[in-house]
């Protein structure tokens, strides 16, 4: 039975890209007036972006939960905590009728690694309030996500400066 109210979009693959294609859709629905709110589950809060600022600026909800990317973490335990309790937080968000958007960055990461059991995250897109859109990035999504979402797109890189050893671009890359 199709869900009229809202949708879920889902960003995935290996390609760059992810993230800034939901932070526009983030910047679109609050320029219609929408309660917009983000939960990160795995970027910490060193990480000064754009899109961070931006938030900030709309006055946007933002909750940055992770400790960084597992390769630079010292404990790989209270990484997954972490990647759990955001998991509790968003899903609490998902069920509240608060918001007409949220975005889950990085939610992907946090099935693949095992943090969060795949069926309880579709348990918690499908019990969201009626109104509540999601958008969903990250590398590697479960099938069980792809199934669910109303929309996949999966990024591919062609090119990326990076291969040529150019460093992260602020205002591009973050």
């Amino acid at each position: 039975m199709p869900r009229d109210e809202s949708i879920v979009l889902l960003n995935t693959g290996d390609g760059k890209g992810k993230s800034s294609a939901a932070f526009g859709v983030m910047a679109r629905g609050w320029a219609r007036g929408w309660q917009v709110g983000v939960v990160q589950f795995v970027k910490g809060g060193k990480w000064k972006t754009g899109e961070r600022k931006l938030a900030d600026h709309l006055e946007i909800e933002w909750h940055t939960l992770g400790d960084g990317f597992t390769w630079e973490s010292t404990d790989l335990d209270e990484t997954a905590a972490k990647g759990r309790h955001a998991w509790q937080v968003a899903r609490e968000k998902l069920a509240s009728g608060h918001y007409d958007l949220l975005i889950l960055d990085e939610l992907t990461y946090a099935v693949s690694y095992g943090w969060v059991d795949v069926d309880d995250v579709v348990a918690g897109l499908r019990e969201r309030a009626p109104k509540t859109n999601v958008v969903i990035t990250g590398r590697n999504a479960a099938p069980e996500l792809i199934d669910l979402a109303d929309t996949v797109t999966e990024m591919r890189k062609v090119k990326h400066v990076f291969d040529r050893g150019v460093r992260a671009k602020k205002g591009i890359e973050y």
